[in-house]
């Protein structure tokens, strides 16, 4: 199955990385980026893709300003991505030919989860590593909507607790030092000493476990790391 070419453009690096990090844990492989109106069209003449995401505040010239000269190459769905969110600016973009309109600060896995849904409307095209549902009862996981319920009810998950438990899903019953955990959800390296995944582990044994003190899912192997047991069988914890 053909994978999902993306472009993301926008001149805060920040939210670059912050995208580029959480599409590639969803298993998106091929996502260009660019800086500015001038990159992003240049892109635009030599690559063909599936789905792009671009901000109107651009240095030089604007998101709303290129949009037309892109659909002049492209088909595919546009996302304005603005911290303007008035009406008139929405339906700005919308005459200009956005498929949809995110105001910021947004929350990336929304973001993800639009991205899945205009791409099965457009193309049918969706990186075909990606699990849209994950069952262990009494957890579900919807990873189009972001949704996590617990014996049916659902439980609000920061965004990096989230993808700790996605993580976890996407690998059951397999160990993972401190170490490979921060490196694989946080997509940093890490450095030493560092709290991040003891917190975080806490605070995802908070929203999914009976008891958190004693996790019969979330499991520390002492010395070695964690796991995720669905079965919730009977192991160590601190």
């Amino acid at each position: 199955m053909h994978e999902p070419q993306l472009l993301i453009v926008d001149d805060e690096k920040a939210i670059l990385h912050m995208l580029t990090t959480i599409l590639k844990k969803e298993a998106f492989s091929f996502i260009d980026t660019a800086g500015t109106a001038e990159e992003a069209l240049a892109l635009c003449q030599t690559k063909r893709y599936d789905l792009i995401l671009l901000d109107v505040m651009l240095p030089n010239r604007s998101g709303f300003e290129i949009c037309p000269l892109i659909r002049e190459t492209t088909d595919a769905p546009i996302f304005f991505l603005t911290a303007r969110s008035t009406d008139l600016d929405k339906l700005s973009g919308f005459a200009l030919g956005a498929d949809d309109y995110i105001t910021k600060p947004f929350n990336p896995l929304e973001v993800v989860a639009r991205i899945k849904a205009h791409l099965r409307r457009h193309t049918g095209k969706i990186t075909n590593t990606s699990k849209t549902f994950y069952q262990f009862e009494p957890l579900h996981v919807n990873t189009l909507s972001g949704e996590v319920t617990v014996k049916g009810r659902t439980v609000e998950l920061p965004a990096q607790v989230y993808q700790l438990l996605l993580f976890f899903c996407k690998h059951p019953n397999q160990l993972f030092s401190k170490n490979q955990l921060y490196e694989k959800v946080w997509g940093e390296e890490f450095l030493g000493e560092d709290n991040t995944v003891m917190v975080h582990i806490r605070k995802l044994r908070e929203k999914i476990e009976d008891n958190p003190s004693k996790p019969r899912h979330i499991i520390t192997v002492r010395g070695l790391g964690y796991k995720f047991v669905p079965d919730g069988g009977s192991h160590e914890h601190p």
